[in-house]
């Protein structure tokens, strides 16, 4: 049900904009001095089903996306699932590569906070997230591009080298990819680890306070297991809940990111969709982004359940 309503919302949204694929088109081609006559317009829109009300064209769609067959591309010409293709999977390796990143260097940092809490460390952790949170992305992507062409001559745009870019896949364009894949998946993970050091430092600092902290330490145990046992745990609820929206958040969020990097991820291919009002590849794309939440959110309660054993306890 969720997921039906997501589909119909998002065919809603492409067609709030006025005008249809033909008319985008149409300007385009003016703007470049070519022009396309009334009768071949006409045929278009009939090709494509333009003139059909909007429920019709919704129809045609969500009957054909419950069979596997997303449509044909009008702006590409090809069909959707092709268009999209490699994309999608560099995004979600993209995606994978972040989510690792931002976990390997949020936990560590945000408990060394809130244990040592106004250290010299610590405030220069808050110094560096406040940074984080505060600098876009995209800005921090044009610096690192910027002090990485300078000093070591390396060139951060894109996840291929140029004779890799349109070559056959192999090993060696694999290798290629996983030589170019750690920078952007940092880039991407910036902002996100700069928030979850904040939360974890904020959410340990009250869990380290609670009374059961204080008997256990009392009873003699050790402050590394005393802190590593509960407190922890019940403060990791936030790297749980994070998978529940970073899928869709690299898809689309980081849109700005990948235009300055030179990513051939989905979130660019979108902004495109969008502008040539290709409704069946946005449609897509957009459906493909609910259908992301709504899984990121059951798998992030199915690891909230496993981390926090009061979510365990509550459901019996």
């Amino acid at each position: 049900m969720t997921i039906w309503l997501i589909s119909v919302l998002s065919f809603v949204i492409i067609q709030l904009p006025p005008g249809d694929f033909v008319d985008a088109y149409i300007a385009q081609l003016a703007s470049s001095g070519s022009s396309v006559s009334a009768e071949e317009a006409q045929a278009m829109r009939l090709q494509y089903g333009l003139g059909q009300p909007f429920y019709v064209q919704y129809g045609k769609w969500i009957s054909r996306v419950v069979v596997g067959d997303f449509g044909e591309s009008m702006e590409w010409r090809r069909p959707v699932t092709q268009v999209i293709g490699d994309r999608l999977w560099l995004t979600l390796l993209l995606s994978l590569g972040a989510l690792i990143v931002t976990w390997t260097l949020a936990l560590p940092i945000g408990i060394y906070s809130a244990v040592r809490q106004y250290s010299v460390a610590d405030y220069i952790f808050t110094l560096v997230g406040f940074i984080g949170i505060a600098v876009p992305n995209f800005l921090m992507a044009l610096i690192i591009m910027y002090f990485a062409f300078k000093f070591f001559g390396a060139s951060v745009g894109g996840l291929f080298s140029a004779e890799f870019a349109m070559a056959p896949w192999s090993w060696a364009k694999a290798w290629d990819l996983a030589k170019h894949l750690p920078l952007p998946a940092v880039i991407l993970a910036l902002g996100g680890t700069a928030q979850l050091i904040r939360i974890m430092r904020a959410n340990l600092l009250d869990e380290l306070r609670r009374p059961y902290v204080v008997t256990a330490r009392a009873k003699g145990l050790s402050e590394t297991r005393v802190i590593l046992k509960y407190p922890v745990r019940a403060a990791l609820n936030p790297f749980a809940s994070n998978i529940a929206y970073l899928f869709p958040y690299l898809v689309s969020g980081s849109i700005i990111i990948s235009i300055v990097l030179g990513l051939p991820t989905v979130g660019p291919l979108l902004v495109k969709s969008l502008v040539a009002q290709d409704m069946f590849l946005a449609g897509t794309i957009v459906l493909l982004l609910g259908v992301l939440t709504v899984v990121g959110t059951f798998i992030s309660d199915l690891v909230l359940m496993w981390v926090d054993p009061r979510l365990r306890h509550q459901m019996d």
